[in-house]
């Protein structure tokens, strides 16, 4: 490496955040949540490898159920590996599981409160590891619960950084990522794992030489005396060959769509992000899609939709960090174990995070942000924190829905008497998705009936109710996303789709309804962009 040239961070390195491992998403931060998936989830997948390591190694080499999520994807040698996680699981971690023992315990004490007399008395009995942490209740027709006061635990010994760590790889051309939410990242030749807190400022001084060029002097400096492990030689990572450089609209407003549920909305003026998941870029895909390089230097406002990991990813957010001025994330319940706070824990991450409620506006130069209630999209659970995002900028109005449903169309009516006719309307449909027991069954304490599993799942906007979306705001333009068909995102997407699945019949339906209205619609895999 030439002392004298400047050096980028290579477009094709990719991260995987990790905690005690397992590959970082937001319900992998909160403590408590951790628990919940470290004992029921990650463990037992574990256990289940090491029983019968043959099968698993056989059910990852079928694509239809590799992407499940019940499958480790590890090899015959890493079997040593997978072993000694399990015993510092049980040993140096075994206070996790013993959260997950007090929550069941919570549970249980709770849900045996029948009475409806005063739920006071049953603070003694709150499982000693959880006293202090929760708040007992009633609600107005006398059912028991409780909230978590999760300052404090983020401030106690449950929150525990020593378990964050990086997973540093490159990706060679017709590499594919393997599923990442079913299989430990273990210590091997092609990565670099590096243990620093993610909130740690040295990710900044890191990501940032995607466009911020080092010296050789710098990145050695940067590397030296850090705790790393792996077989991949930290100055492989770089190169002198500098990216494209990112310009913003010259005049009025600029959307990019930046893969699977992610926006940029920029006027000259601002720049604004919505639920980003950045492609790591190969020669697969450099002419298909944006990339970290495309990105302005300040973003302004980075808006999150909800709390599921295709948008809230983590592993997009460490690297754009330094660029963010504020995040807004949808208002929380406030100490619900399925609906944990998106603030607090981006907080804990190093960003500048504030809670947004339905309607409330913020102020941008030549327009506004709104938050949009969201319907939908999961199980049925009581959970507050998700939010579309409605943007007024230099008079053009876009609204981004993510995978909200529309469930009550009188909403999206009296919503529209609020926007007026809207320029853009983006909806995901991903109308047939998983139980929901799929994402959330960890948190539950008691056995699902198989009846609520498939009534209950995490269904967005089909044909009938995206079309009532396009009636109600009567949009100049429809685009379509939030799929996963971008086959660079299956590894944390895992579909597979064919012209019988339902979400691209349900698409393609509503592709054709916008054509007989003359409505331009598209439905966005790749590169996008559009001036308005």
């Amino acid at each position: 490496m030439d002392s004298e040239k400047r050096w980028y961070l290579r477009p094709d390195v990719y991260i995987e955040p990790l905690v005690n491992h397992w590959y970082a998403w937001p319900n992998l931060i909160a403590p408590l949540t951790y628990a919940m998936y470290m004992s029921k989830t990650h463990r037992r997948l574990m256990h289940s490898f090491v029983k019968n390591t043959e099968l698993h190694i056989l059910a990852n080499q079928d694509p239809e159920l590799a992407g499940g999520g019940e499958f480790v994807d590890c090899s015959r040698e890493q079997l040593g590996q997978v072993q000694a996680l399990l015993q510092r699981f049980d040993g140096e971690y075994g206070l996790y599981a013993e959260l997950a023992d007090a929550i069941r315990e919570l549970d249980t004490l709770i849900r045996a409160h029948r009475s409806g007399e005063s739920i006071e008395p049953l603070y003694a009995k709150v499982p000693d590891l959880l006293k202090g942490y929760v708040e007992l209740h009633m609600d107005l027709y006398h059912q028991p619960g409780y909230r978590l006061i999760e300052p404090l635990l983020y401030r106690s010994r449950y929150y525990d950084e020593s378990m964050q760590s990086v997973s540093i790889g490159i990706l060679e051309p017709g590499q594919k990522r393997p599923f990442v939410l079913s299989t430990p990242r273990l210590i091997d030749d092609r990565h670099l794992h590096i243990r620093m807190p993610f909130r740690s400022t040295w990710w900044d001084r890191l990501f940032s030489a995607r466009t911020r060029p080092l010296s050789r002097d710098e990145i050695d400096a940067l590397f030296d005396g850090i705790p790393k492990e792996g077989g991949l030689d930290h100055l492989s990572m770089f190169t002198d060959t500098a990216p494209r450089t990112h310009r913003p609209p010259d005049d009025g407003v600029r959307l990019r769509y930046m893969g699977h549920a992610g926006f940029l909305v920029e006027s000259d003026a601002c720049a604004l992000l919505v639920d980003p998941v950045i492609a790591t870029c190969t020669d697969d895909n450099a002419d298909k899609t944006y990339t970290y390089a495309d990105l302005p230097e300040h973003i302004d406002y980075l808006c999150l939709t909800h709390n599921h990991a295709d948008h809230v990813n983590l592993e997009t957010l460490l690297q754009i960090r330094h660029k963010v001025g504020k995040v807004l994330v949808p208002k929380n319940n406030g100490g619900s174990l399925a609906d944990p706070s998106l603030r607090l824990l981006l907080t804990q991450l190093g960003f500048h995070a504030t809670e947004v409620d339905d309607l409330e506006e913020f102020p941008l130069p030549g327009g506004r942000i709104v938050s949009i209630p969201f319907l939908g999209e999961h199980g049925d659970l009581h959970i507050r924190s998700k939010s579309a995002w409605f943007f007024d900028l230099q008079g053009k109005k876009i609204y981004a829905g993510a995978d909200s449903s529309n469930l009550e169309p009188r909403m999206y009516q009296m919503l529209h008497d609020f926007t007026g006719d809207l320029d853009v309307l983006a909806i995901g449909m991903e109308c047939v998705g998983a139980p929901y027991t799929w994402l959330y069954g960890a948190l539950n304490t008691e056995l699902v009936p198989k009846n609520v599993k498939e009534s209950r799942r995490l269904n967005g906007s089909g044909y009938e109710q995206a079309a009532r979306m396009v009636e109600a705001f009567q949009p100049k333009q429809m685009l379509i996303y939030a799929l996963g068909m971008e086959p660079w995102y299956g590894y944390f997407m895992g579909l597979e789709y064919n012209e019988h699945s339902e979400q691209i019949v349900q698409s393609t339906r509503m592709v054709e309804h916008c054509r007989t209205l003359d409505l331009p619609v598209e439905r966005l895999c790749g590169k996008y962009a559009l001036e308005l």
